[in-house]
């Protein structure tokens, strides 16, 4: 049984975003302008009109060009620990979605860090590194480093596009969904024309578990630039949290626990159906799975209505329903696997090539 908390009207976006129609030909003249602003904005910084912040220490910027969810969590929270194994000390700026800080950033680190203060990714990443949240990626990257100031590199989280922040290596992170339609916003999923993926350093391909490795629709050939190194990332479940009491245990021990109850799958990310998909391949069977918005801000009075005896979801919604006193509530908690092992040392190699700050 599948519910969904989104419009028909959004059903038909994200569909047409994918495959085109009517409704995306009706909307291209709106995307022709916001494909003019992206030029503008882009021709500014390119012709030294406009100089990107540089910052004492390295930044690595990871974003995407797709609107919504691609990984990109999953892949920052490994990157933050494949930095720190090799000797790096990670923080991390945000915008912190659907957070408002005022005119000073925001930031926190450890386990007790709320989600209503960051946003609910920023707190995931708080948990494993220091993290300053503001629609300024300058100004929060100059107050991690006044507030942390061990930090000897900068992760920007979801910065591709704020090009006022300077940076030394840029990944993108796409799934199998590739570049919808190839069409900008509002007529299409792209924030940037897809030329742009010619121009990152690395391009990481999402790949559902249960799904061989997908080509990537991507125009980047047409740019005449240098091809990014592409990588494959493929999210595996790791171990499934009890929210209440922080009990954890394998996702194979959990199916077997839980065998015979009624469950209930809930995800407010960017594309609920890839968590759906990987607690299938993970043999877990649920009941029932109810996509919310992404970022949703749940209640328990919505929580508690659901008919189950379980409700699973993902880490990134559990950031924000830890406090909750439902003792059905676990999570699904996943890590990434690269197709490339030396990945992570290709990075770092890269960061120790660059000039002294």
């Amino acid at each position: 049984m599948v519910l969904k908390k989104k419009s028909s009207l959004t059903d038909t976006v994200l569909h047409q975003w994918q495959n085109g129609g009517p409704l995306s030909n009706m909307l291209l003249p709106l995307s022709w302008v916001t494909r003019l602003a992206v030029a503008v904005r882009t021709g500014l910084y390119r012709h030294g009109l406009k100089k990107p912040n540089r910052l004492p220490v390295p930044v690595i910027v990871v974003g995407n060009i797709f609107v919504g969810g691609t990984g990109k969590t999953p892949f920052v929270l490994s990157l933050i620990a494949a930095l720190r194994q090799r000797g790096w000390q990670p923080g991390v700026v945000s915008r912190g979605y659907g957070i408002n800080p005022g005119p000073e950033p925001r930031h926190g680190h450890g386990a007790q860090v709320d989600a209503a203060y960051l946003g609910d990714e920023p707190a995931m990443l708080a948990r494993v590194a220091p993290v300053a949240i503001h629609p300024d990626r300058t100004r929060a990257a100059r107050c991690l480093l006044q507030q942390y100031p061990d930090t000897t590199v900068i992760i920007a989280d979801d910065g591709l596009q704020h090009l006022a922040l300077g940076r030394d290596i840029e990944i993108a992170v796409q799934d199998s969904r590739g570049i919808g339609n190839g069409r900008l916003l509002p007529a299409g999923p792209l924030r940037e024309p897809a030329t742009r993926l010619a121009s990152v350093d690395y391009l990481v391909i999402n790949v559902p578990a249960d799904e061989p490795v997908a080509m990537l629709q991507d125009k980047a050939d047409r740019s005449g630039q240098h091809k990014p190194r592409q990588v494959t990332m493929q999210l595996h479940p790791t171990r499934m949290v009890h929210l209440r009491s922080g009990y954890s245990m394998s996702p194979a021990q959990w199916a077997t626990a839980h065998q015979g109850q009624r469950i209930a799958a809930i995800a407010g990310i960017g594309h609920p159906p890839r968590f759906f998909r990987t607690l299938a391949h993970a043999g877990i069977v649920v009941d029932q799975t109810i996509a919310f918005p992404d970022h949703h801000a749940y209640s328990e009075t919505e929580i508690y209505a659901i008919d189950a005896d379980v409700v699973l979801m993902t880490a990134k919604d559990a950031a924000k329903c830890g406090a909750m006193q439902d003792e059905r509530l676990w999570s699904m908690e996943v890590a990434p696997r690269f197709s490339d092992a030396v990945f992570f040392d290709r990075i770092t190699e890269q960061l120790k090539s660059l000039p002294v700050y």
